[in-house]
């Protein structure tokens, strides 16, 4: 008799939290809009279409001379370089923090247990995992710009800064979505793994890998497809691509050649996502 009574009252707590975190919510963006000096229609007002038109006014037609088209095709090229190498270099990071930083792999009580590991051992794991995941946070916590300062300090300008600004942030973003993945298979067939005889190594690279490969597949594509954007981006500090001939178009004013150099990055932009899909497609069953 009390349990259809006791439910309402039962609710009204978690009604009261839902209310305070829709205030705290409209709060927080209301003080976002008006701190920002927001107004979502001064860009469709008299002025604002003005200076659009004028702008676009100015960019067309686009500079088709054979020098500037080779040098629009060189920037692509090299940009589509960087991203591959970023990403390339990303994974080579993000593989083994990612596979660090799973509890499945480094903390899963089954493991430790079935090999008698030792507590000193279980603290090393803990130790190395701690320090995996710490590291993948500070990684991507850093943006690729920051990242390509640091590098072209380093290194020098060109596009070498770039693949490894790309390949430090994505890196520690793989590593994140690798490790999650691999936390989130299913434990029976790794179970069934173990109960062979099968040691923690066999285990990861003969069920985990094999399980999560679709997945790991589907995030390094995607970043591709991020990192192809990016690449452009980081040219504007000096990485080389498309972005350090953009930055120099805009800076000598000369607005026909910049949109060539947009047009070329939309191209890339674009083959790069049909690239991607296609591969998904085909390496990534359904």
């Amino acid at each position: 008799m009390t349990a259809p009574n006791a439910s309402p009252v039962q609710s009204r707590p978690l009604w009261g939290a839902g209310k305070t975190v829709v205030l705290l919510v409209g709060a927080a963006i209301l003080w976002s809009y008006l701190g920002t000096g927001s107004n979502l229609l001064l860009p469709f007002q008299a002025d604002g279409r003005h200076q659009v038109a004028l702008f676009f006014s100015q960019l067309f037609p686009p500079n088709l001379s054979a020098s500037l088209l080779t040098r629009a095709l060189r920037g692509s090229l090299e940009t589509l370089a960087v991203s591959i190498m970023g990403t390339l270099l990303a994974v080579l990071i993000g593989f083994p923090l990612g596979a660090l930083s799973a509890y499945t792999v480094m903390g899963n009580r089954r493991f430790s247990e079935a090999e008698g590991s030792s507590a000193v051992a279980r603290l090393w794991r803990r130790l190395i995992y701690d320090g995996s995941t710490l590291l993948l946070n500070f990684l991507r916590s850093v943006p690729e710009l920051f990242w390509a300062l640091i590098f072209i300090v380093a290194v020098g300008l060109g596009p070498f800064p770039g693949v490894l600004a790309l390949g430090f942030h994505t890196g520690g973003v793989l590593g994140k979505l690798y490790s999650e993945s691999l936390e989130a298979l299913d434990s029976r067939p790794l179970e069934a793994l173990q109960a062979t005889g099968a040691s923690t190594l066999k285990v990861f690279l003969f069920g985990m890998v094999p399980l999560a490969l679709p997945q790991l597949l589907s995030y390094t594509l995607y970043r591709w497809e991020v990192n192809i954007r990016t690449a452009a981006v980081l040219g504007v500090v000096g990485a080389g691509g498309l972005g350090q001939d953009i930055l120099v178009a805009m800076g000598l004013l000369h607005y026909q050649d910049l949109a060539t150099f947009l047009i070329a990055t939309l191209a890339i932009v674009i083959a790069v996502d049909f690239l991607s899909t296609f591969l998904r497609l085909r390496l990534i069953p359904s």
